[in-house]
């Protein structure tokens, strides 16, 4: 898959492209729905299937104190863009003259004159231009205007629920992971390199692969149960059990996932380790002490290996109507 960064970057008089442009945060379901859209029209054209994501998001930019947090990481979207068959990746720096775009500037500007799309293919919450003043409608008229055309995708539903990115958040948010995976198609993952810590946990018997997290995920701080790999190798996955917070018990404050794999067969300072979340199994508390902390450790692992034996791996999960457990 080709990255472009930057609008800039684009090669004058390119040979034209099929076209989809959004935040794609999380690349679940309906995403993929979208994008199957995207790369049938992109079969049948002979071009190549485009995907533009801005960086920030324009919620990020308006509001960044009230944006929601990102369910992938820029690289996690991009891997994920990747695995579906994407093309390529324009990832467009969301400013203040994008934003002032009207939507007429936006579609010659932006859709034809940088990007030489020759379809344009959205979901049905699509709006472009300044104040989001563009819909699907004025899509298609200028469209015709300037040369090329729009296709609508329409919302996917599971269950009932609207497959998006609002409701992923929200299952992730309660730590329903059975949800998050209905809704996403795969498991929730987060990736990182993993990072010398403190050595603390190795004292308590209980080594980890540490990976600094710079956003927060939208997921409880708590325990999980995982399963960990390294992308690009051969090796098996490895269970193990997760915390994720921000230590409250030893006074740090950056958040921190935490990985304590029941099988390590390699060192992985300075690896990617990909991190995939199956249960969750409490929240993050402050101990007394580093000794009842260790217990809980321990009784925490002892719950992941537990889930790991018993759980039906094969089952196909449904979305379930639940009560919240956790509000971020």
């Amino acid at each position: 898959m080709e990255l472009i960064r930057g609008l800039h970057n684009l090669r004058p008089g390119a040979q034209g492209c099929v076209l989809s442009i959004g935040n794609y945060d999380g690349v679940h379901k309906g995403h993929q729905a979208l994008l199957q859209v995207l790369m049938e029209a992109a079969r049948r054209s002979g071009l190549p299937a485009t995907v533009m994501v801005f960086e920030p998001t324009p919620r990020e930019f308006f509001t960044p104190d009230e944006a929601p947090l990102r369910v992938l990481t820029l690289r996690d979207k991009l891997e994920a863009l990747a695995s579906l068959g994407v093309s390529r990746v324009i990832v467009a720096r969301f400013d203040a003259a994008l934003a002032a775009c009207t939507p007429r500037a936006f579609a010659e500007d932006v859709i034809v004159k940088a990007c030489a799309a020759r379809v344009v293919v959205v979901g049905d919450d699509f709006r472009f231009g300044a104040k989001r003043a563009g819909n699907f409608e004025l899509l298609q008229k200028l469209g015709g205007e300037l040369g090329f055309s729009a296709e609508q995708v329409p919302t996917l539903l599971l269950d009932g629920l609207r497959c998006s990115s609002t409701a992923l958040r929200a299952a992730l948010a309660n730590g329903r992971l059975d949800e998050a995976r209905a809704l996403l198609g795969r498991r929730y993952v987060i990736s990182g390199v993993v990072r010398r810590g403190l050595a603390l946990a190795r004292e308590l018997d209980m080594p980890t692969a540490n990976l600094p997290l710079l956003r927060l995920p939208p997921l409880p701080f708590g325990v999980y149960a995982v399963r960990c790999t390294v992308p690009g190798t051969a090796v098996a996955n490895w269970a193990g059990v997760a915390a994720l917070g921000v230590r409250p018990t030893i006074g740090t404050t950056p958040c921190l996932l935490e990985a304590h794999l029941f099988a390590r067969p390699e060192p992985l300072y300075g690896r990617r380790l990909t991190v995939e979340f199956h249960q969750f199994l409490r929240f993050e508390k402050k101990f007394d002490t580093l000794e009842s902390l260790k217990t809980q450790m321990h009784l925490d692992a002892m719950a992941a290996k537990t889930f790991f034996a018993n759980a039906n791996r094969s089952a196909v999960p449904t979305i379930r109507d639940q009560s919240l457990l956790y509000r971020g």
